[in-house]
C-alpha cells in the first residue's frame, strides 16, 4: 500500500490532501421508527459467518402461562392486515404524548432507474395505540410523501403534524406540505415557495416556529405553523435552535448556494425571529449546539489544524476550549452533555508514512486510527480533563457511548486496546474512572479464555450486523438496564444474547438465549421481548414481571410472520406494544401485518406502597457504610417494584428518591487540565509533556494561570467537606488569544450529540492538481480500511477477522429510529 502511495504523490504536484468526515449518533425521543422488508440473500451470508463456539449453555428461565392469563391476552390482542398495500417500508409517528394516536406511511419506492414519478404512497392512522388502523389517504388527496422525512410532528403534546409531498424540482416551483393541528384527523394543503433540502424542524417548544433549508441553500422560517414562510438567508450550510427563540446558522461569505466550503462559513444569530442579525464569528468549519454550550470548529489559519471555541452565553463570548488540535483526517465529536459537562471525543492521529515529496509542503499524512481519547469539560465547557483513552470511533461514525439513563452517572462504552481487541469499559461517575463490566455469574467462558468479562454491543455492532439493538434503558425503570453482550476477553462476533443489569450496570444476569428485540413497558413493571430472525417466522413474543429473571411465552398470531420491528409509544409508561412484520403470500407478493397485544388487563392491580421496598443506588460490598452510595457527593435512595409484585404501575407512575450529601473524597475530583488517572486508581498525575510548565489558559481575553495540586470537582457534584485539594486561578496579564479569539462579532459553536468534524487544509498553488486531490483522497480511504478482531473464538483461520471500516451492510429487518424535529447534529 506505501509503494501505491508513494507513486501517486510523486505524480501529482499536490501539497496536501483535503478531507471532511461526518459522523452521527442516534438521539432524541425516537417518536418515529422506519421499517422495511429485509433483503433474505444478504443476511443468510451472515448467519453462516455467526456460527462459532460458544461457552457452555445456557437455559432461559420460562414459566408457563396460566391459562386464564392466555385467555386475557388473546382477547387484548388485535391483528390488522394491510391487504393490497405492496409499500416496501412503513414509517410509523406516535402524534403526542399519551393521546393514542400513530400515523403510518407506506412506501412504494420508484423502479430502479427511475426519476420522476412511479412511486406511491398509503396513510393510515390509529387513535387507540395501534389496536385499529384506518387508511386516511384520501385527506391528502392521493399525494406521495416522501420517504426520508415525509413526517414530522410538534414537540410534547401538541397535536401538530406535517406531512412533506414529494414533489419533483423540475416540475415546479416549490414543493407541498400537508398541515394539520388536530393529530392527522384533517389536512391542509399548502403551497411553499421553495423545495426542501431537509426535514422541517420545529421550534422544541413552540410548534408554530419552523425552520428549514432549501435546495438552493436559502433558510427558511415560519411562524404560523407553515402557511407564510419568509427566507432569512442564502448559502446556509446548517442551523440549530439556541435557548429561547434564538436561531443559530452557518452561512457562505458570499450568500452563494456554495455552502459546504467548510473552514470559511460565518456563524449568525438572530433572536427575533429574523428581524436582526448578529454575526458572531467566521472561517468556522462547524459548529454545535448542546447543554446550552455553543461550540465552532475554527480554521484559525490556512493550513493549520482547526480549535475549538466555546460559548456559554449564546455566542456574545467565545473562549478556546483546552483540547489537543485536530489536524488532517481527524475530527471531534460531543458524545454528551447537559448545562454542567461536556464529554468530547478527540480522534488520535496515525501516521501513515513520511517525506514522500519535496513539492509537499507536509512531511507527514495521517490516517483514521478508529479510536481517540474522551475528554470531559468543567463546567464552563473550556478547561478538558482526559478521561477514557483508545476510545473506539469506527469509520463509519458508529461510536458505541452510552449514557445509561436508568442511573445518575452511569457511561458504557467500547476501547479498542493496543492488540486490536474490542472491550467494553463502564463508569459510575461521569467519566472520573472506568472498568471492565464484572462476569455475570450465570454465565462462563471458554476454557482458554484469559480475561473473563462481559462485553456489550452498541452502535457500531449494530451497524456491522452483530446486535439488532442498542442497550436500552429509561430513567423511569431506575437502575434497569438491557443489552446484547457476550462474555470472554473481548467483543465477540457470534451470536450475542441479552444480559440485564437491575442496578444500572454493577452487576449483570443473562437473560435470553441469542439476539432478541426488546422493549420496557409500565416503567420496568414489564419487559417484552421477540427473537430476531431474519430467515424465519415468528409467532411467539416473551415478556417478564421480573426485570427479565423469568420469561413467560405467548403466541400472538394463529399465522406466523416475518418479524419488521417492536414499535412502543416513546417512554415506559404505556402497557401497549405492537409487532410488525409480513406475511409471504402468493405471486412473491407480501402483505403488512400489525399485532398489537395490550397486557393491562393483565396486570389489573395497580401497585401499592407494600409492592416496593427502598433501595440504595450504587451500593456495593465493597465500600464501608460512610461511603456506601456515595457517587458525584450524594447518595440516593429510590423506592423501586419488588421483582416478585405482579402489579401495574401505570401512567401516573412518578419516581421517588431521597438524597444525602457525603463527604468529598478523590472520587469526586476529576483529574484536572494537564493531569491524568492512572488506570484502576483514584489519583491524578501530571502528563509527562506538561511536567515543569507553567499552566496558562486564556480565558475572557486575560491570561490565567492555573495553581493545581491536579484534581478539579467533577461539575454538579454536591459533596460536603473531607478531601479538598489546592485549585485556584489568578490573571497574569491582559489581552490574549490570537485573531479567531471571539467574542460579540466573532464566536463558534456545536450540537446536541454533536460531531465537530476536523480536517486541515494546506493550499499550495500548483496548476494541474485539484483532479489529482480526489483521486489521492479516494485511495487512501479504500487502503486504509483495517481489521479487529473481535474474539479468539474462531472456527477457522481465514475467519479470524471482522473487517471494521466503509463496507456493504445486510439490510436489517429491524425498525431503525428516526428524529423529526430534534435531528442529530452533524459538525
Amino acid at each position: 500500500m506505501t509503494e501505491r502511495l508513494l507513486v501517486l504523490f510523486g505524480v501529482l504536484v499536490l501539497v496536501a490532501v483535503v478531507s471532511s468526515q461526518g459522523l452521527k449518533q442516534e438521539k432524541g425521543s425516537k417518536r418515529t421508527i422506519f421499517f422495511s422488508r429485509t433483503v433474505k440473500e444478504e443476511t443468510r451470508s451472515r448467519d453462516k459467518r455467526d456460527t462459532r463456539t460458544r461457552g457452555p449453555s445456557f437455559n432461559s428461565c420460562i414459566l408457563k402461562l396460566p391459562a386464564s392469563d392466555w385467555k386475557k391476552l388473546d382477547q387484548n390482542t388485535h391483528e390488522t392486515a394491510f391487504h393490497g398495500d405492496d409499500g416496501s417500508s412503513f414509517t410509523l409517528t406516535w402524534v403526542g404524548d399519551g393521546t393514542g394516536v400513530i400515523l403510518v406511511l407506506s412506501t412504494i419506492s420508484p423502479p430502479m432507474g427511475v426519476v420522476v414519478g412511479g412511486g406511491s404512497s398509503r396513510l393510515y392512522r390509529s387513535q387507540d395505540y395501534g389496536k385499529t388502523f384506518h387508511d386516511i389517504t384520501h385527506v391528502i388527496n392521493n399525494t406521495l410523501i416522501r420517504k426520508e422525512f415525509g413526517i414530522s410532528t410538534g414537540p410534547g403534546n401538541s397535536e401538530k403534524v406535517i406531512l412533506t409531498g414529494d414533489i419533483p424540482a423540475l416540475e415546479s416551483n416549490g414543493g407541498v406540505i400537508f398541515t394539520s393541528t388536530d393529530a392527522g384527523v384533517s389536512f391542509k394543503p399548502v403551497q411553499l415557495p421553495f423545495h426542501q433540502r431537509q426535514a422541517i424542524s420545529f421550534h422544541f417548544q413552540n410548534p408554530n416556529y419552523l425552520v428549514t433549508i432549501s435546495n438552493d441553500g436559502g433558510l427558511w422560517l415560519s411562524v404560523d405553523f407553515g402557511n407564510m414562510w419568509n427566507k432569512l438567508q442564502d448559502g446556509v450550510h446548517s442551523f440549530m435552535w439556541g435557548s429561547g427563540i434564538t436561531l443559530f446558522f452557518s452561512c457562505s461569505p458570499n450568500g452563494t448556494v456554495d455552502a459546504d466550503t467548510r473552514g470559511e462559513l460565518f456563524l449568525r444569530r438572530t433572536e427575533d425571529l429574523g428581524k436582526t442579525f448578529t454575526d458572531l464569528t467566521h472561517n468556522i468549519f462547524s459548529f454545535g449546539y448542546i447543554g446550552g454550550f455553543l461550540f465552532t470548529s475554527v480554521l484559525e489559519k490556512q493550513g493549520e489544524p482547526r480549535v475549538i471555541y466555546v460559548s456559554s452565553n449564546q455566542g456574545d463570548i467565545f473562549n478556546k476550549a483546552q483540547l489537543p488540535s485536530a489536524t488532517i483526517e481527524q475530527f471531534y465529536s460531543v458524545l454528551d452533555g447537559d448545562e454542567d459537562m461536556i464529554f468530547m471525543h478527540v480522534d488520535d492521529p496515525a501516521v501513515l508514512f513520511l517525506g514522500l515529496c519535496q513539492l509537499c509542503s507536509v512531511s507527514t499524512v495521517t490516517a483514521d486510527t478508529y479510536f481517540g481519547t474522551v475528554y470531559t469539560s468543567d463546567d464552563r465547557g473550556i478547561l478538558y480533563s482526559k478521561s477514557l483513552e483508545r476510545h473506539l470511533f469506527g469509520g463509519e461514525g458508529k461510536s458505541d457511548f452510552t449514557n445509561v439513563t436508568s442511573l445518575r452517572g452511569v457511561y458504557l462504552t467500547n476501547v479498542l486496546e493496543e492488540d486490536d481487541r474490542i472491550r467494553t469499559v463502564i463508569s459510575f461517575d461521569r467519566g472520573g474512572e472506568w472498568r471492565l463490566l464484572s462476569k455475570p455469574q450465570n454465565a462462563e467462558c471458554g476454557v482458554n479464555t484469559k480475561n473473563c468479562n462481559l462485553h456489550i454491543h452498541g452502535e457500531y455492532s449494530r451497524y456491522n450486523g452483530l446486535a439488532p439493538l442498542l442497550p436500552l434503558s429509561d430513567p423511569s425503570a431506575i437502575g434497569l438496564v438491557i443489552a446484547h453482550g457476550s462474555v470472554g476477553d473481548s467483543v465477540t462476533s457470534a451470536r450475542p444474547d441479552v444480559y440485564v443489569s437491575d442496578d444500572g450496570g454493577y452487576t449483570w444476569a443473562r437473560s435470553l438465549m441469542g439476539p432478541h428485540h426488546y422493549a420496557i413497558l409500565d416503567s420496568g413493571g414489564l419487559l417484552v421481548a421477540v427473537e430476531s430472525h431474519t430467515d424465519r417466522l415468528i409467532s411467539t413474543i416473551k415478556f417478564s414481571t421480573d426485570e427479565g429473571q423469568c420469561w413467560k411465552l405467548y403466541n400472538f398470531t394463529d399465522h406466523p410472520i416475518f418479524f419488521a420491528g417492536l414499535a412502543s409509544e416513546p417512554g415506559t409508561k404505556t402497557m401497549n406494544l405492537t409487532i410488525w412484520g409480513y406475511r409471504p403470500e402468493e405471486q412473491y407478493r407480501a402483505t403488512w401485518v400489525a399485532v398489537t397485544i395490550d397486557f393491562q388487563p393483565l396486570l389489573v392491580r395497580e401497585c401499592e406502597e407494600r409492592d416496593y421496598v427502598e433501595w440504595l443506588a450504587h451500593s456495593t460490598a465493597s465500600r464501608d457504610s460512610d461511603t456506601d452510595g456515595c457517587v458525584l457527593g450524594y447518595r440516593e435512595t429510590f423506592r423501586r417494584l419488588k421483582k416478585q409484585a405482579v402489579c401495574r404501575n401505570g401512567r401516573d407512575y412518578v419516581v421517588r428518591r431521597q438524597q444525602m450529601p457525603c463527604l468529598c473524597t478523590r472520587e469526586d475530583y476529576l483529574c484536572d487540565y494537564g493531569y491524568y488517572r492512572h488506570e484502576n486508581t483514584s489519583e491524578c498525575v501530571e502528563q509527562t509533556d506538561l511536567r515543569d510548565h507553567i499552566l496558562e489558559v486564556c480565558l475572557n481575553g486575560e491570561e490565567e494561570e492555573l495553581q493545581t495540586s491536579g484534581y478539579r470537582k467533577v461539575p454538579s457534584d454536591r459533596c460536603e467537606g473531607g478531601f479538598a485539594p489546592l485549585r485556584r486561578e489568578r490573571t497574569v496579564s491582559k489581552g490574549c488569544g490570537g485573531p479567531s479569539q471571539v467574542s460579540a462579532s466573532k464566536p463558534n459553536v456545536p450540537q446536541t450529540t454533536v460531531l465537530v468534524m476536523v480536517a486541515s487544509v494546506s493550499v499550495v498553488v500548483v496548476a494541474l492538481a485539484v483532479a489529482g486531490l480526489f483521486m489521492v483522497r479516494r485511495m487512501l480511504h479504500t487502503e486504509r480500511i483495517p481489521s479487529y478482531r473481535f474474539s479468539a473464538l474462531q472456527v477457522q483461520e481465514e475467519d479470524r477477522c471482522i473487517p471494521i471500516g466503509p463496507q456493504t451492510v445486510p439490510l436489517s429487518n429491524a425498525g431503525s429510529d428516526h428524529n423529526d424535529s430534534d435531528e442529530d447534529l452533524i459538525v
